[in-house]
C-alpha cells in the first residue's frame, strides 16, 4: 500500500463517524445519551473481537500492510498507554462534554468542539515533533476556517462565550482530552495487531461508560426500535471508523489525521440533510467546499 492510503483512511473514518450523529439522534429519542455512548462503544469492541478471532483476521491485517514498519509485540508500556487513551477519550472527555452541553448553548458547543482538531495539531507539533511544509499549514488553516463556519452556520452574533463560562470550559476541556487521546493513539497505531488494540479501546471504554450509567442509576433498557441504529453506529461509526483512524495515524501522523477527521462534521451535516431533512444552508455548503480544499492542500505533493 502506498502512502496516500493514509489520507483515504482518515477521510473514510470521518465519513463513517459523521453519519453517526444522525443515527445517534434517532436513538437518543428513546435512550439516555450516556447509555447510547456506552452501548455503541461496547458493540464496536465486540465486533472487533469477533473479527480478531475469525478466520479472516489474517486477510484483514494484510489490508493494512504498508511500507511503514509495525511492531509485533504488545508491551506493558503499550497497555499503560491504552489505559490513558481509554481514560482520556472514553471516560473523561464524554462526561465533560455531557456536563458542558447542559450548561451552555448549542451554538457555543458547536463552535468550541472544533477546538479538538486545533488541540490535536498543537499537541502533535509540540510533543510529537510533527512538522509539515508550508502548504500543510495553509491546508490546516483553511480546514479550520471551514469547520468554524460549517458548525456555526456563520451565526457568530449568537455566540455568547463570555457567558455560560463553566459550560464552555467543560466543552473545551473535553476537546483537549480527546486531542490527547488522538496523539497517544499514534503510539498504539504502530502495532501490527491493530484490530486487537482497537477492540480493547472500544470494549473497555464502553463498559466503563455503562458502569457509570449504573452508578448514576440510569436505566440501561433499550427499545427494539432503537437497537438497529445502535448496532449500526457501533459496527461502522465506531469499530470500523476507529480502526481506520488508527491506520491513518500510523501512515500520516496525528497532525494530518486529526485535522482531516474534522471533516466528519461536514459529512454529518450532509447526511442529516438527506435523512432527517435538517437545514443545510449556502454558508454551510461553501464551508464544506473550503474544508475539502483544505484536505486537497494537505494531500497534494
Amino acid at each position: 500500500m502506498t502512502h496516500h492510503w493514509g489520507y483515504v483512511g482518515a477521510l473514510a473514518s470521518a465519513v463513517l463517524f459523521g453519519i453517526s450523529s444522525t443515527l445517534n439522534k434517532i436513538a437518543l429519542e428513546n435512550v439516555n445519551p450516556l447509555v447510547v455512548a456506552g452501548m455503541i462503544y461496547s458493540v464496536g469492541g465486540i465486533v472487533l473481537f469477533v473479527v480478531h478471532f475469525s478466520p479472516f483476521h489474517g486477510k484483514i491485517l494484510k489490508l493494512f500492510e504498508t511500507s511503514t514498519k509495525t511492531e509485533h509485540e504488545i508491551t506493558r508500556r503499550d497497555f499503560r498507554t491504552l489505559a490513558f487513551v481509554i481514560l482520556f477519550g472514553s471516560v473523561i472527555a464524554p462526561l465533560m462534554l455531557l456536563q458542558g452541553l447542559s450548561q451552555t448553548t448549542a451554538i457555543n458547543a458547536s463552535f468550541l468542539l472544533s477546538a479538538e482538531s486545533l488541540f490535536t495539531v498543537l499537541l502533535a507539533f509540540i510533543f510529537l515533533k510533527e512538522r509539515g511544509k508550508r502548504k500543510d499549514y495553509v491546508g490546516i488553516f483553511v480546514l479550520l476556517v471551514g469547520v468554524v463556519f460549517l458548525t456555526t452556520n456563520g451565526r457568530f452574533q449568537e455566540l455568547t462565550l463570555s457567558k455560560e463560562i463553566i459550560g464552555n470550559l467543560l466543552v473545551l476541556s473535553a476537546c483537549l482530552f480527546w486531542s490527547m487521546d488522538n496523539n497517544l493513539s499514534k503510539f498504539l497505531s504502530k502495532k501490527q495487531e491493530i484490530t486487537l488494540i482497537t477492540a480493547l479501546k472500544c470494549l473497555i471504554g464502553g463498559f466503563i461508560l455503562l458502569a457509570t450509567s449504573l452508578l448514576l442509576r440510569i436505566s440501561l433498557s433499550i427499545p427494539l426500535v432503537s437497537l438497529p441504529y445502535i448496532l449500526s453506529v457501533g459496527s461502522f461509526s465506531i469499530a470500523t471508523s476507529v480502526l481506520l483512524f488508527l491506520f491513518a495515524l500510523r501512515e500520516i501522523g496525528s497532525m494530518r489525521t486529526g485535522i482531516i477527521f474534522s471533516t466528519s462534521s461536514l459529512f454529518g451535516a450532509v447526511f442529516a440533510f438527506a435523512v432527517l431533512g435538517e437545514s443545510f444552508s449556502i454558508v454551510q455548503l461553501l464551508a464544506g467546499l473550503v474544508m475539502l480544499l483544505g484536505v486537497y492542500l494537505l494531500y497534494r505533493r
